[in-house]
């Protein structure tokens, strides 16, 4: 019976991550991960899949096209792909309110599945890194996640970045004011939130194709384009709109999230109000926020808000939550770009290669690659049959810093020769010595 050669390859969208890129991805996990820790938030896992009924109806009619549904033969529910972590979050809220004591800190690392065109730093397939806060009402909770972002951001190298703050209630007030209709409110924020893509000119063409007035529009644009630094913002807002209890509530939340980021020393360099920005899913109600890579720009890598009425879908009585999710694919591929990650990474965990000089000699060679591994050092033991010259090729392949021989002459004596590959450098020390002197050559890499 033939057999057909099937090609091997990838849907689109989606991508394997060998060893090497692996190592950077864990990275800047751990970084991550120690920095939701050191906030307080404790690790949560959810489903791939969800109840079709969970995720429809949260997100907005544009992003639930890209929701991939999920089928079994003989399955009689309707599943979909996760779409985002956030609404899994308020399920579980929900669904174990006996066991959960708010207020909640969670975090959740883990990919998220939607069907958008892939390019350059937008997939198919993708982690979402998310931390938020249930049950806190105060913008102090707002400012935590928010001062959580400038850490993890600069922890990870970063420099040059900016985090955008709004309030929906702001633009609702914006619409109000400008004379939008209630009913066309959910069309004003589509439009505003592609401000950054289109512009201005395009924003105002699109905002007129949806039927709202010329008059309207040349009122609303004035407001959204005011550009002052830092709080002077909120007070050209307030002699604006201030008359308007949506725009009062606003900027007092704006005021009260501002004051807490300074109370965590977070500076003025690092975030600015910006009514462009929107965020495009439904669920938001309060604050939204979202973080800027400026130099150089491959868009957002954070994005989050308050959204306190989401848990109340699944709990009948609304709970105050805020959170964000920190795009790891962007960030991942802009640490490349400026080569932020730390050169004693490498390619490879291994430490050291213990090689096997022949067969009769392969028990005591892998005795040595046992002991090494018992003082917690990483080692990998050779384990094709090949002359040693070819085992150090393949060390020196793998980036493995260290190799260890232990030969005829070596056994003799009682010794283990070491070779560190950086610099060629070899030294024979006692088998009672190995495994100092191993950590020695590492720490001095």
């Amino acid at each position: 019976m033939s057999q057909v050669r099937i090609k091997p390859r990838l849907p689109k969208g989606m991508r394997d991550f060998l060893p090497q890129d692996m190592l950077r991805r864990e990275y800047v996990f751990s970084i991550v991960r120690d920095v939701f820790h050191l906030y307080g938030f404790e690790p949560l896992q959810t489903p791939v899949m969800e109840l079709n009924e969970t995720l429809m109806g949260k997100y907005g009619e544009d992003a639930e096209k890209l929701i991939y549904r999920a089928a079994h033969a003989e399955g009689k529910e309707e599943l979909a792909l996760r779409y985002d972590l956030t609404v899994p979050l308020a399920r579980v809220v929900a669904q174990y309110q006996n066991e959960i004591t708010l207020p909640f800190r969670r975090y959740q690392i883990a990919p998220v599945w939607r069907g958008e065109r892939p390019q350059r730093g937008r997939y198919r397939e993708f982690y979402q890194c998310d931390a938020d806060i249930v049950g806190v009402s105060s913008m102090s909770a707002d400012a935590e996640v928010l001062s959580m972002v400038v850490m993890a951001l600069t922890r990870l190298g970063f420099r040059q970045f900016t985090v955008k703050i709004n309030n929906r209630k702001l633009l609702t007030a914006i619409g109000q004011f400008s004379g939008v209709p209630d009913a066309l409110l959910g069309d004003l924020y589509r439009s505003i939130d592609k401000f950054d893509k289109i512009g201005a000119e395009g924003v105002r063409e699109e905002l007129l194709k949806r039927g709202i007035g010329v008059d309207v529009v040349e009122r609303m644009l004035p407001l959204l384009q005011a550009q002052m630094p830092g709080l002077e913002r909120l007070d050209f807002l307030d002699d604006m709109l201030g008359s308007l209890p949506a725009a009062r509530e606003a900027i007092a939340e704006l005021r009260e999230l501002a004051d807490h980021l300074s109370d965590l020393n977070v500076s003025l360099q690092h975030y600015e109000f910006d009514l462009t920005m929107v965020r495009g899913l439904g669920y938001y109600t309060g604050p939204i926020f979202e973080t800027v890579i400026t130099e150089p720009n491959l868009g957002s890598v954070s994005g989050g808000g308050r959204y306190d009425a989401l848990i109340g879908m699944f709990r009948g009585e609304s709970i105050p939550t805020t959170g964000v999710s920190l795009g790891i694919e962007r960030i991942i591929d802009l640490m490349e770009l400026l080569d932020l990650y730390p050169a004693s990474l490498g390619g490879t965990v291994v430490e050291v290669l213990v090689t096997v000089f022949n067969p009769e000699l392969h028990s005591e060679s892998t005795q040595l690659a046992a002991l090494l591994r018992a003082h917690n050092i990483r080692t990998e033991l050779y384990m094709l049959d090949k002359g040693v010259g070819k085992q150090l090729g393949y060390a020196d392949k793998k980036g493995v810093p260290l190799v260890a021989l232990l030969g005829p002459d070596e056994q003799a004596a009682g010794v283990v020769k070491l070779k560190r590959l950086s610099d060629g450098l070899e030294i024979s020390v006692p088998q009672a010595e190995v495994v100092e002197r191993v950590r020695q050559l590492l720490a001095e890499r």
